[in-house]
């Protein structure tokens, strides 16, 4: 009855007691563990909704972390986790903080792709393909904590449970549909073309503001341009009484006019 009876919360978050101890034990202080305790404490350990283990019971995923995990890794803020090109060897899940992914342009100009907030693996399409290299430099934008996995392992997981594997393929078609929008936007020229349609990505008729999780320095890298001259479309954007600015809540004042950039 408890295993089929699952609430939303569980289905949405999984507590996990038992996680405290593993990052106890396995987090020698001298590498972090005590600048992350206090946001672990925070949440109670709780890992937060994770698409991976959507549908699965709370005995299922703490069975799955307690069989699989062996090695918990930890990184400061601003160290780099991997490399682009490096090679594929584990299943990366982040499970506390949030990790920045970049690229080089031919111009040189740093191109952030996405940042990422717990929990999530790294690179999920990317994990056994025939290239089996991570695509993107991987950035902690904060402290973070993985959890080192297996892929032998998590593969053998996902051909005993059909839910973790339809989890698993629903992540890459959504990863997917993520990285042609973010091809789409790359190939406009116009970087007020660009901003036109990030605005309107990230807002609707009936909620026309959001707060920007990214500093403008940030934001330029997202677009692939320099910060001088993302400032400066900003500005023009906000003078047309297009947009409104109040650091980094933004406003869409005329989403027709949006569209038409």
């Amino acid at each position: 009855m408890e295993d089929s009876e699952q609430t939303h919360e569980e289905q949405q978050a999984h507590s996990h007691s038992h996680l405290h101890h593993l990052l106890e034990n396995q987090i020698p202080p001298e590498q972090g563990y005590d600048a992350l305790s206090h946001t672990a404490h925070r949440h109670d350990y709780e890992l937060s909704y994770c698409p991976l283990f959507r549908g699965m019971s709370q005995k299922e995923h703490d069975q799955f972390l307690d069989r699989n995990v062996k090695e918990v890794l930890t990184y400061k803020k601003g160290e780099t986790i991997v490399l682009q090109g490096d090679p594929i060897h584990w299943v990366m899940l982040l499970v506390k903080g949030s990790v920045s992914t970049e690229m080089i342009t031919m111009e040189g100009n740093v191109l952030n792709i996405d940042i990422l907030e717990a929990v999530i693996p790294l690179a999920p399409a990317f994990i056994y393909g025939s290239k089996k290299s991570y695509p993107v430099d991987v950035i902690a934008a904060e402290p973070c904590v993985f959890l080192k996995i297996s892929k032998e392992a998590w593969l053998d997981e996902m051909a005993e449970n059909r839910q973790l594997l339809t989890n698993f393929l629903t992540m890459n078609a959504d990863l997917t549909l993520f990285l042609t929008n973010k091809l789409q936007m790359i190939s406009l020229k116009s970087l007020r073309k660009k901003l036109a349609t990030f605005f309107l990505e990230k807002t609707t008729l009936e909620n026309n503001t959001f707060n920007l999780k990214r500093s403008r320095t940030q934001l330029a890298e997202y677009f692939g341009v320099q910060r001088q001259s993302l400032a400066r479309s900003l500005k023009e954007m906000e003078n047309d009484g297009i947009i409104q600015l109040r650091g980094r809540i933004i406003k869409v004042l005329d989403r027709s006019r949006l569209i038409r950039e």
